[in-house]
């Protein structure tokens, strides 16, 4: 059986496919391409840069269609439902990773590491200007969402000594460290906030001008889950404005990251990076070997 590994993979989890006798290509097509291409392949193992939309599914005679990661807003999942294709994704191989990042960009946005890296390379002192740097000792940890990453984020919040609050619509109860609020309760409670759920279209961002207003004054967001799930436009809005204190930005609403994102790249309050949330050595073994075993399972079953 034949399998495109259209994203790349670490090599540990192409050793998985190709141990398991499967035939691998390793191969970015463009969509045009893909099109004519999907038709000779068993299944499609993808990261976040290719898309599988209705027409590549219709194209092809795929058996599973994977994502090595959590979000699954490049794949028609419904599409692929109703044709009886299954869907696979890595939900928990990344959490530590992303958790990390998110603890880091809060950290480090709070003691104005982003902007002394720049400026003392340009030769400036500025120490004055950032005498108005903040624990996290003590403060408010709000999440939106509860699953993995949010779980992982919390444990690491807790052992800093913040109190953490947390909204997911699937989520009531927990045994951890953690109280379960509404989402508004989150957003008027939390000296920080970081996201961590999917972003769906339908819905729109889950933080918008009508949740900005809800929150504390001189709060600070954190976004290392999906490009759409803050809305740019009102973030910028709250910088400006004094709503927001501080942001961290990972995801974005287009990417890579262009012109209409410039402002909030260059703003001297925003940390940013380029999606890098499971970018570490650990969660691309993980995340490699995990998908590639779900893939080998799939078709031998």
């Amino acid at each position: 059986m034949k399998v495109l590994v259209s994203d790349g993979i670490h090599p540990l989890g192409e050793k998985v496919l190709r141990d398991a006798g499967l035939d691998v290509v390793m191969e970015k097509y463009d969509p045009a391409v893909l099109i004519e291409k999907i038709k000779e392949f068993d299944a499609i193992m993808v990261r976040s840069a290719t898309k599988v939309p209705k027409e590549v599914i219709d194209a092809g005679n795929l058996n599973c269609i994977a994502r090595g990661g959590v979000g699954l807003d490049n794949i028609d999942t419904v599409y692929a439902k109703e044709k009886g294709i299954p869907v696979l994704n890595t939900p928990g191989a990344s959490s530590i990773s992303v958790a990390e990042l998110a603890i880091a960009h809060m950290m480090g946005v709070s003691r104005f590491l982003n902007r002394s890296n720049t400026e003392m390379r340009e030769g400036k002192w500025p120490k004055k200007d950032y005498k108005a740097g903040r624990e996290v000792t003590g403060k408010t940890l709000g999440l939106l969402g509860f699953g993995a990453i949010g779980r992982e984020t919390a444990k690491r919040a807790v052992g800093l000594g913040m109190k953490v609050v947390a909204f997911d619509p699937f989520v009531t109860t927990t045994d951890m460290d953690v109280t379960i609020v509404d989402k508004d309760t989150m957003l008027a409670q939390a000296d920080f906030i970081s996201l961590h759920m999917p972003f769906i279209k339908e819905q729109g961002p889950a933080l918008g001008a009508a949740e900005f207003a809800k929150m504390k004054d001189g709060v600070v967001i954190i976004n290392c889950a999906r490009g759409g799930t803050v809305c740019e436009k009102s973030l910028l809005e709250s910088l400006n404005n004094g709503k927001v204190d501080l942001a961290a930005i990972d995801v974005w609403e287009n990417e890579p990251a262009g012109e209409n994102q410039k402002a909030l790249i260059n703003h001297p309050n925003v940390s940013v990076t380029p999606h890098i949330g499971a970018s570490t050595n650990e969660a691309q073994i993980r995340v490699s070997t995990e998908i590639a075993q779900k893939v080998v399972d799939a078709l031998k079953a």
